[in-house]
């Protein structure tokens, strides 16, 4: 990243801003016209259509592919899981990264099945960040860099980008994140997470509620509020996200925890996101409301809430059908097929 004059971490990031590529208009045009010569009546695949151009917009592609897709997963832990809720210890986080590692996640499965990358970012699971009721998650520094080492995700010449996560407790963190950059009541974002009952869901809130309130004069800055209440998963995941912006990389969001990462940079700049595609809408509840707020359409909506993007994964599989179909169906003229007059 550039150095900012100022040599204040976040300063660096809110400078990439600006430099965010905007889609490339001449492609998209050029997909249409092939689109209108296709063996099939026009507008017949719906969205898949949507999708091509989409992939062409933002590659920068006139005949967009899908070649070297990633599903990368970045996992942190939580300090506020000693507040109680998960019903789940943070030593999972490591046992799930071990499990990825040693293909048995339901991930690893799905990258399988549609011929995807799978990659695992580890975010220093020994340092879990601060109890958010009582401190900041992350100074910073710490903050700003792990943003910049989650830019990382698009390099070795990918086409597209995946991103989910891993992380005890993250789906509280995720309801602070959203309670703290659009306001409302903390009840409001939070949901059951990977179990609670009534009781734990009504405590989930309370311990928001109170870290939220513990920064309301900071709230107004998308980055002191990923700081202050967010993850390094998360903070990772914003970086991947902007990454993909700045080297033509379009970006499939996974879930609830993955879409609190886009927030962030929704709130800096709502255009921050024109280079990604939610993958599915969660079964966490206050996922479908996030979206809406931003004015996403999610593609899926399954009923799934595991996270590990795969969500994304599955909606991956998706995108690599519509570039193939596109790139691969014969055009009227090469099939000899009349059209009509």
């Amino acid at each position: 990243m550039p150095q900012s004059p100022t040599g204040l971490p976040f300063d660096d990031i809110r400078n990439l801003i600006p430099e965010m590529l905007g889609p490339d208009t001449a492609a998209v045009k050029v997909v249409r016209e092939r689109e209108a010569q296709l063996t099939k009546p026009l507008g017949s695949l719906g969205r898949m259509e949507e999708i091509v151009e989409w992939l062409a917009a933002w590659q920068g592609a006139q005949r967009p592919k899908v070649t070297r897709p990633l599903v990368a997963v970045f996992a942190g832990n939580h300090g506020v899981t000693a507040q109680g809720i998960s019903p789940f210890p943070r030593e999972v986080t490591h046992q799930m990264v071990a499990n990825f590692a040693a293909g048995g996640a339901a991930i690893n499965q799905l990258c399988i099945a549609y011929d995807l990358g799978l990659k695992v970012f580890e975010l220093a699971l020994e340092l879990p960040t601060g109890d958010i009721t009582v401190e900041d998650a992350m100074d910073e520094q710490t903050c700003a860099a792990t943003m910049a080492y989650g830019m990382e995700a698009v390099a070795g010449g990918i086409d597209l980008l995946a991103i989910g996560e891993m992380g005890i407790g993250n789906t509280t963190i995720a309801a602070a994140i959203m309670h703290g950059l659009f306001g409302g009541e903390a009840a409001d974002w939070v949901g059951p997470g990977t179990g609670l009952d009534a009781a734990g869901v009504a405590h989930k809130a309370k311990v928001i509620a109170k870290a939220v309130a513990r920064n309301k004069g900071a709230l107004k800055d998308p980055l002191e509020v990923l700081r202050r209440l967010g993850g390094r998963e998360i903070a990772a995941m914003a970086g991947a996200i902007l990454a993909g912006r700045l080297q033509r990389v379009p970006v499939i969001v996974d879930g609830y925890v993955a879409t609190s990462a886009a927030a962030i940079l929704y709130k800096m700049d709502p255009s921050a996101l024109d280079h990604c595609l939610f993958g599915h809408v969660s079964a966490e509840p206050a996922h479908r409301r996030a979206l809406e707020i931003m004015g996403k359409r999610p593609l899926l909506d399954l009923g799934m809430r595991l996270g590990e993007a795969t969500g994304a994964a599955m909606a991956m599989g998706i995108v690599k059908a519509a570039a193939q179909a596109h790139d691969g169906m014969a055009t009227f003229a090469d099939a000899g097929v009349s059209v009509s007059e």
